[in-house]
Parts: C-alpha cells; structure tokens; sequence
C-alpha cells in the first residue's frame, strides 16, 4: 500500500511540473527529456509512469480542472449562500483560475491546434484514412467538449436548484446556461486572442446576468 501512495504522490509531483514546462515552452517545443530534466529523473523513470507527452499533457489538465471543480462544489454546498451568490462566485471563481492560468489557456489551444493540423496532415497522406478524416478532425472539438460537460451540469443544476428554492425566476435552463457559458468563452477570447490582462469587465458582467435570474 505504501509503494502504491508514493507512486500516487510522485506521479501528481511530475504533473505539476510538466505542466509549468508546457507554459514556459508551449505544446510543441515541451519534450520527455525537458520534463524529466524539471522533475530531476531519467526519461526511463518517466516512461513508467507516462508512455508519451500528450499522455502527461491530458493527465495535468485533468488534474487540474479536478481541483476547479472541487473548489466550485465546495462553493455549491455552502448553505450560507443564495443561490445568486453560489453562480456569481462559480462565475467569478472561474474568472480568477482563468487570469491565473492565462499562459496555460494559450497552450490548450495550441494543443487543440496541433491534434488538428496532425489529423489533416494524416488524412492528406493516406487516401484510405480520407474516408475518416472529418471524424478524427472532430476528435480536439469532443475533446473540449467532455472537459466542460462537468461545468455545464454544476451550472444547471445550480440553476434547477436556484428556481426550485424560489429564488430564482422559473426561465429555460438551457438557455440560461448557454447565456452564463457564453460569457465564460468571450473572457477566454478576451485572455488568449485579445491578449487582455485582467476579466474586470465580464466579472460585472456575470454578475449583471445573474442578477436578472433572481427571484
């Protein structure tokens, strides 16, 4: 039990610092040997834990979002607050992990960019994978997608919680949570596109929208 703990232990270790190489060199330019250089081990110790980079990318991404959606569940249950407080401080807390991970957003999108430009390269190549290659072209758009189903859901089911408790106004869920997500998508646009510094703006934003939920 105790070599399985520390496995555990090492392995979110050499996580956090591939995610800090990512940052500093982007998707493309990280490789096995920089990330094990940071986590001070041999690529063959590595290899026993990751079997390639895109592996360990996924890996730190997910274990990041984890934490997110730790703390806004902690945020859920806190029977203390409305439920306008509980979606405006979801809202706003997702603002400030953004504005703090503003460097790894840029490298997500590089990702995504780069499974793309990998799945057209490949369909150009073989004539036989053509037949695929809208499906695998597809594949960073799904991948996206399973990451924010989570937040979605937290979302409406604060909303569906919100108007069962009566202080909320009886409104179409989807379109509710469309509204909020859409505001969560302009402040990244407005992060990696627009190279902006800070989200001030979309926080009152959010914070407007929820508002006009309220009972």
């Amino acid at each position: 039990m105790a070599v399985a703990v520390e496995h555990d232990k090492r392995r979110k270790k050499i996580l956090e610092k591939a995610l800090v190489v990512f940052m500093d060199d982007g998707y493309e330019d990280a490789t096995f040997q920089k990330i094990a250089d940071r986590c001070g081990i041999t690529r063959t110790i590595l290899y026993l834990y990751f079997k390639n980079k895109r592996e360990i990318f996924t890996y730190s991404i997910k274990q990041l979002l984890t934490s997110v959606e730790d703390n806004i569940n902690t945020i859920r249950a806190d029977k203390h607050l409305s439920s306008v407080e509980k979606i405006s401080n979801v809202l706003l807390d997702i603002f400030k992990l953004l504005e703090q991970n503003k460097q790894l957003l840029s490298v997500v999108i590089e990702y995504l960019l780069h499974l793309s430009k990998g799945h057209v390269e490949q369909g150009r190549k073989n004539a036989a994978a053509a037949k695929n290659s809208s499906a695998a072209a597809g594949e960073p758009g799904r991948r996206v997608r399973r990451r924010t189903v989570k937040l979605r859901h937290i979302l409406s089911s604060m909303i569906i919680e919100g108007v069962k408790a009566g202080e909320l106004k009886k409104i179409n869920v989807k379109d509710a949570n469309n509204y909020l997500y859409s505001i969560i998508e302009s402040a990244i646009f407005q992060l990696v596109i627009l190279k902006r510094n800070n989200l001030d703006e979309h926080k009152k934003t959010a914070i407007f929208a929820v508002k006009q939920f309220e009972a």
